[in-house]
């Protein structure tokens, strides 16, 4: 059945020979596959002539196509960068995907601050902070960060310094001993810096003069019969030793590299990489990939390399592999863009450099054979699941899920959430807290009605701001559907939000029974259900059970910080005295919020500047 709008013959004598992205529909006009091509015109032209071997999938593919598109770029690198947002975005059924879409935490120490601090960091910044890593493991950063303070006293707070020197008492740190109280001006910014230099060499895998020192510490400690000092030194010693363990594999040039193996059989494949950082095995890690049957090794390799790297931080300055892949030279001209200093991309043929990549071949191929059963498992419990709730939905994909969810006491204390899926995991770097700015009482629906509108004026914003670049903001990356922790009157709140602001997104509601446990989505003024077996609503179950629990946190936190007393605590320029004056002036969050800054500027101990940003704050 051909497509009778489309003359493929006589759209193929259109194609410039012009580099650029194409898109083949299917007889539904899903898009089935998106590829990059220095010439449209030759490569186009390649699936439709019967001479060529194009192997099993792209024959099979080709018999579904009944029409294609094509997108013009100015280079052969632009429309790599545009075939990665393209596959992204539409999961074409015959693109070779990477299941696993992962993220790397960093350590950050704050060298550019007079008294820096060393912190968790998911995202490399120009900040002129100093980042180590990325390493796979968010626990064992979480340690190592704990083990720095604890052996070289570095602050935790986020006091500005030496600005508020003596503003404010010294924390619980500063008494239990893990902090020298610089926010007392207890000790120098010279005394400071070396200890901070002791972390940095830590970090940098010089661990042989902490370890003499903590044995020392330790034994002197004993003989002292302070025994449990003693077992504190000793534990600190026993977790250096595990850091100092960890790394295997060094390399005496201390550069970053990354090396992939890939194993595969019929229809799957793992690829396997180590992490080398500064010379060190910092960690590794696998990902699986589907739909690579009929691909070569080269090219399901091209295919990681794109969507990993083109989604990663951190890029490093050589990438070994097991075996050459297509375009090499656009990828290591689109790598190098993208880490602004040159990217090899290598194929050892002798040496400790093909050992390692031997190496990490081994372990893909260990990982394939013993972990295939799991793997698929886990596949069918997160992106399984998340395409049984799409079928049951009607809607092509909800690859990205957000749900929201509004935790309140009374009056100025409410607070909302929102928690990400991807791929049916939770995406905890793209969680987001909100304070309820404009709503009186416990008002679930119009705090939900805040919350959305505050989210998704964000994203347009940030879309508008970074257009034609990278998607890089908090919000900007939009769900392919949102799901309300309630039924009609939250779905009906959530579709109000987005028709004022001209969106076309899916809402459903997570409906509950009577016994407060999942049973259903309401969806299209219709509750559906769902089998309680099925994966799809395990999923639903641990979405709104998260969301519900994020909120929930959220707002417990604050009130153990004191913090959920008012939001106008919240207002730069509002203390104490303005605070009392603004609610003595208002009675209500909704007439603050309608005042003009001329009115609220006439209020006594009141100036413009301060007036101008009580107005701003519950108008951005």
């Amino acid at each position: 059945m051909k497509n009778p709008s489309f003359d493929i013959p006589e759209e193929l004598k259109k194609l410039p020979a012009k580099p650029g992205v194409y898109l083949m529909h299917d007889e539904s006009d899903e898009i089935i596959y998106v590829g990059k091509a220095l010439s449209l015109r030759n490569r186009v032209r390649q699936y439709f002539q019967s001479s060529r071997n194009k192997g099993a999938k792209i024959e099979q593919m080709v018999t579904h196509i009944r029409r294609f598109e094509y997108i013009v770029t100015d280079s052969e690198v632009e429309a790599l960068v545009l075939e990665c947002n393209l596959i992204k975005e539409h999961h074409p059924k015959y693109n070779t995907m990477l299941m696993d879409d992962k993220g790397y935490p960093f350590i950050k120490v704050t060298v550019q601050e007079p008294f820096p601090r060393i912190m968790l960091a998911r995202k490399l910044a120009k900040d002129k902070a100093k980042y180590f890593g990325p390493y796979t493991s968010a626990g064992a950063v979480k340690d190592t960060i704990e083990l720095m303070r604890k052996l070289y006293f570095i602050r935790d707070c986020n006091r500005k310094l030496p600005r508020d020197i003596g503003k404010e008492r010294p924390c619980l740190y500063y008494h239990i001993h893990q902090c020298k109280g610089p926010c007392q001006g207890y000790i120098s910014e010279s005394e400071y810096r070396e200890y901070v230099d002791q972390v940095l060499s830590f970090l940098g895998g010089k661990y042989d003069d902490v370890q003499e020192k903590l044995k020392a510490k330790m034994e002197n400690a004993a003989q002292e019969l302070n025994y449990e000092l003693a077992g504190e030194y000793r534990d600190l010693l026993a977790s250096v030793s595990k850091i100092a363990q960890r790394q295997k594999i060094t390399d005496t040039k201390g550069s970053d590299r990354d090396i992939l193996g890939i194993a595969r059989d019929a229809g799957d494949a793992v690829v396997q990489v180590f992490f080398i950082r500064g010379g060190r095995l910092i960690g590794r890690d696998h990902f699986y990939l589907k739909n690579g049957a009929g691909d070569s090794e080269g090219q399901l390799l091209s295919s990681f390399i794109k969507q990993f790297y083109g989604g990663t931080p951190f890029i490093p300055g050589e990438v070994m592999l097991p075996t050459a892949v297509a375009d090499q030279e656009v990828i290591e001209e689109w790598l190098s863009s993208r880490r602004e200093a040159r990217v090899h991309l290598i194929v050892p043929q002798k040496g400790q450099k093909e050992r390692l990549v031997e190496l990490a071949t081994k372990n893909a191929s260990l990982i394939l054979n013993t972990d295939k059963e799991r793997l698929q498992r886990e596949a069918g419990r997160t992106i399984g699941a998340t395409k049984e709730i799409a079928g049951l939905l009607g809607i092509p994909h909800c690859d990205r899920i957000e749900a929201y969810d509004i935790s309140n006491i009374s009056g100025f204390d409410s607070v909302g959430s929102m928690v990400v899926y991807e791929k049916g995991r939770p995406k905890r770097n793209d969680y987001r807290k909100f304070k309820i700015k404009g709503v009186e009482g416990a008002d679930d629906y119009k705090s939900l009605a805040e919350v959305l509108g505050r989210r998704f004026r964000h994203g347009l914003k940030e879309q508008e701001e970074g257009r034609g670049a990278p998607q890089t903001g908090k919000f900007d990356t939009f769900p392919d559907l949102i799901m309300m922790d309630g039924g009609k009157g939250q779905v009906g709140i959530a579709l109000s939000v987005l028709a004022e602001l001209d969106l076309q997104i899916p809402v459903c509601g997570m409906v509950k029974d009577d016994k407060h446990r999942t049973r259903g989505l309401y969806y299209n003024n219709v509750e559906i259900p769902i089998p309680k077996n099925s994966e799809g609503f395990r999923l639903i179950t641990r979405i709104q059970d998260e969301a519900h629990r994020f909120a929930i946190t959220f707002h417990r936190d604050l009130r153990s910080k004191g913090q959920v007393h008012s939001i106008l605590d919240d207002i730069k320029g509002v203390g104490p005295a303005r605070r009392k004056e603004l609610m003595r002036s208002f009675q209500s969050i909704d007439q603050l919020k309608a005042a003009s800054v001329a009115e609220l500027t006439k209020l006594p101990g009141m100036n413009e500047k301060v007036a101008q940003e009580v107005y701003d704050f519950f108008h951005e």
